[in-house]
């Protein structure tokens, strides 16, 4: 699956360059609990069809009904809806939230563009696709779009004159061997809209990989890293056990600005791993503070599914700036418990 947003403007395009009339909303405010966060879009085509979405299904379904009613040209309906941006507000009273599937009495507010340029559209989706982070501003007396390169996201502002909204590229995940458990994380880092790349120079491992979607690669994998060229959206994983393959890997992966890298291994592991690092790559306790591991959160899990899925939750949460209870951390859940940092620890199930 791939950046949602990036399929979301695709499709705009795609129904605008094929001279379809379609709307694209925006969630630019909420109050309380609301289904989707600030900055979410979608857009509807003048025939009912919608991708993404601004709440669990029941705002789509009533944006379906207004416009594709209005899309259709019956004289008994509202007219098509066309010129500068409008404002539109749900769940403003309790009953209406009820009706619309909002939590607590929660309230979102879109902003709704029609016809939007499918020239301006293109060249944003070409500077996505390109790995380019891009602000976009819409101008909300006139609909008017300004497309700019942006240093760094930020959430999405409003006031009255303007919505700026940034859209980035994919999020980015690197993976350090090619076995079971990394087919089954990158699977699931494809279907939370992740470019994956994995990196095995092993032969019979890279053999027998079955994830469609993924880039595979055989170069040593420290010199995947500094080429994978990672930013603030990449994450860098090792999977292997080998300290040949792994531990340059990480050191290089330390250099970069990747939102999180760690390494699987149980306690006594990642003990090792850091202990020959400080002693033989002049590391000390401080540069190694952004190296995760035993990497996921304690579920319990002892199949590599189940490891993959407790490491996915972990990349996930970092990603959205969420921080986990402390209970969550393996190697702290494990102490507390009194489980053993060898025997059964060393099979690394989390």
């Amino acid at each position: 699956m791939e950046n949602l947003d990036l399929v979301v403007l695709r499709a705009l395009r795609d129904w605008r360059q094929s001279g379809k009339r379609a709307l694209l909303a925006t969630v630019v405010r909420t109050w309380g609990s609301s289904p989707r966060p600030v900055g979410s879009i979608m857009a509807m085509c003048e025939d009912g069809s919608v991708v993404g979405s601004v709440s669990g299904g029941c705002i789509e379904d009533d944006l379906v009904f207004r416009f594709s009613q209005a899309y259709s040209g019956n004289p008994e309906q509202e007219e098509m809806p066309h010129g500068p941006p409008r404002f539109l507000k749900y769940g403003i009273k309790a009953d209406e939230a009820h009706r619309f599937g909002l939590p607590c009495g929660g309230t979102l507010e879109l902003l709704l563009e029609f016809d939007a340029d499918a020239q301006a559209l293109t060249t944003l989706i070409t500077q996505l696709e390109g790995g380019h982070l891009m602000r976009r501003q819409v101008e909300l007396a006139t609909g008017q779009v300004h497309i700019a390169p942006a240093d760094l996201p930020q959430a999405l502002l409003i006031d009255d004159a303007v919505l700026v909204n940034t859209f980035g590229p994919a999020y980015r995940m690197l993976l350090i061997g090619a076995g079971q458990l990394t087919e089954y994380l990158a699977t699931m880092a494809l279907f939370n809209g992740f470019d994956v790349t994995v990196c095995d120079p092993r032969e019979e491992y890279r053999g027998s990989w079955s994830v469609p979607g993924v880039k595979v690669v055989s170069d040593m994998p420290d010199d995947v890293v500094t080429a994978f060229k990672a930013d603030r959206r990449s994450c860098i994983i090792a999977l292997t056990h080998d300290p040949k393959l792994d531990d340059l890997a990480l050191l290089e992966a330390l250099e970069t600005e990747a939102f999180y890298i760690g390494a699987i291994g149980s306690r006594s592991n990642n003990t090792a791993r850091r202990q020959r690092m400080i002693e033989h790559f002049d590391q000390t306790e401080a540069s190694l503070q952004r190296l995760r591991g035993p990497i996921g959160i304690f579920i319990g899990s002892k199949t590599p599914s189940e490891i993959a899925v407790s490491i996915m939750a972990e990349v996930l949460a970092v990603k959205n700036g969420v921080t986990l209870p402390r209970d969550m951390e393996v190697a702290w859940a494990k102490d507390k418990a009194g489980i053993a940092a060898s025997g059964a620890d060393i099979m690394c199930s989390i």
